[in-house]
């Protein structure tokens, strides 16, 4: 039997099963003089709590409609 990719969102801890659960995913290696200088740090967000984060935004995110998807 094939074992399904999870990913748990960091934001409210919900599982999301892989491939076809959406979320994002983020990696920052923080340069120097960063307070971080040498750090890599990595993080999931569910949907949800994508929508959630974003929505608090001072600046909107900025959406394209793409017509073809992979």
């Amino acid at each position: 039997m094939e074992q399904k990719e999870t990913r748990i969102c960091n934001g409210c801890g919900k599982t999301v099963e892989l491939p076809f659960g959406e979320g994002l995913s983020v990696e920052k290696t923080w340069g120097y003089f960063s307070g971080k200088d040498g750090e890599r740090h990595s993080f999931f967000l569910c949907e949800d709590c994508y929508d959630r984060i974003t929505a608090a935004f001072a600046v909107p995110v900025k959406i394209r409609e793409v017509t073809e998807l992979l």
